[in-house]
């Protein structure tokens, strides 16, 4: 008999970030290889879930300063709670240190099974956002860092990102598991890319930017909006394709008014169709990714898949593995930096060969890890059944 797993995360669908991505492609491949998988999320108005596995929600509410995201107060949700006590889980895995995670660590201590917590996001960063006061983001992470010490194991999606835990003073053992991306690789790229052009009304040998992610300005968007003028008044031709949504959404586009870009910079809210994502990622001369909020954004594997490279901001935790004229572009975190770099690598580097090279080192397929993943798993339920036999 297969293993019973449940993914237990605060955003899902219609929530795209990473995380969401994450979740949805270990509960997709566990439950189609591995026996039944089962997501555990707060509940989002009006959307009504279509996967092939059960998505269990509970009553939530709106994140004050982060629209669109929820969390919740499950206890109150007696039709949830009678749901949930009645999946006879292996192992749970939680994806988040709020309510969902909190749901994932009761489960584990009250059954004795195991809990596995995976560390994506920097929450101090979060905090101090939406609290606006370092003393309380501070009181903050040190209660998330509380909720990875109850954990049995502890995951991280890189090395940086473990040393990040371990600056929030987390002290026990880390295991790196690397992130994937469904895309399969197109078989021809510039056909692919032809839709973008029809759809946008591109011409064919036009300079195509592109970013993916939240539109919040812990992406480091307003360093991207600058650094496009600058490249602007540098003589450089190019559209500028910004994929996602975020409470920063209408300042950027106010933003890129007021320097006036809005005849470059396309914005087009969030893509939730893949389909036409693996397009745009095809189409895309480069990826211009300047985030040091993030921990390993899939967003750079998913160029990857269609031989896109990425310009990344030197040292950033999503920039492990990258190799400055290899299979990507790196930069100082400035506005003149990048601008110079994108200048450069449109005149001075071989994009097509640096794609090439990051689809060879930075891409794998979400089916190929979760394999990985649940040969983890079983090791972990095994010796926990031995260890209680």
């Amino acid at each position: 008999m297969g293993l019973i797993t449940g993914q237990f995360n605060e955003a899902f669908t219609p929530i795209m970030d990473g995380v969401t991505n994450v979740v949805r492609n270990y509960a997709y491949w566990l439950n189609k290889k591995y026996g039944v998988s089962y997501v555990i999320t707060p509940h989002f108005p009006k959307y009504t879930d279509r996967e092939e596995y059960e998505v269990i929600r509970y009553h939530s509410f709106s994140v004050p300063r982060r629209p669109p995201y929820r969390t919740g107060v499950p206890a109150f949700d007696i039709q949830f709670m009678r749901r949930i006590r009645n999946i006879p889980f292996d192992i749970v895995h939680a994806h988040s240190p709020f309510s969902a995670g909190r749901i994932a660590m009761s489960i584990a201590h009250k059954r004795g099974i195991p809990v596995i917590a995976s560390f994506h996001s920097k929450y101090y960063d979060d905090l101090l956002e939406s609290l606006k006061f370092e003393g309380a983001a501070r009181i903050g992470v040190s209660v998330i860092v509380d909720f990875y010490n109850q954990a049995d194991f502890v995951w991280t999606v890189n090395n940086a990102t473990a040393g990040t835990l371990r600056e929030y003073g987390y002290k026990g053992h880390i295991e790196v598991v690397n992130n994937g991306t469904e895309f399969e690789t197109a078989r021809d790229r510039n056909q692919e890319g032809r839709q973008v052009n029809e759809r946008l009304n591109l011409k064919p040998d036009e300079l195509v930017f592109l970013y993916v992610g939240q539109l919040v300005w812990q992406k480091n968007l307003k360093t991207l909006i600058n650094a496009l003028a600058l490249l602007r008044d540098m003589g450089m031709e190019y559209r500028m394709l910004m994929a996602g949504m975020g409470y920063a959404a209408n300042d950027l586009k106010k933003m890129a008014e007021d320097l006036d870009l809005t005849d470059r910079v396309i914005f087009l809210g969030a893509v939730l169709d893949r389909k036409y994502l693996k397009s745009l990622f095809c189409r895309a001369d480069l990826l211009l990714f300047p985030s040091v909020y993030d921990n390993a954004s899939i967003v750079v594997q998913e160029a990857a898949s269609q031989k896109c490279p990425p310009l990344l901001i030197r040292g950033s935790n999503t920039a492990e593995g990258v190799i400055d004229g290899v299979n990507g572009l790196l930069c100082e975190n400035s506005p003149e930096a990048i601008a110079q770099k994108i200048h450069d690598g449109v005149h001075r580097y071989d994009l097509s060969r640096i794609g090439e090279k990051a689809h060879e080192t930075l891409y794998r397929n979400w089916e190929s890890i979760v394999d990985e993943v649940c040969g983890r798993y079983k090791e972990i339920v095994n010796a926990y059944k031995r260890i209680r036999a």
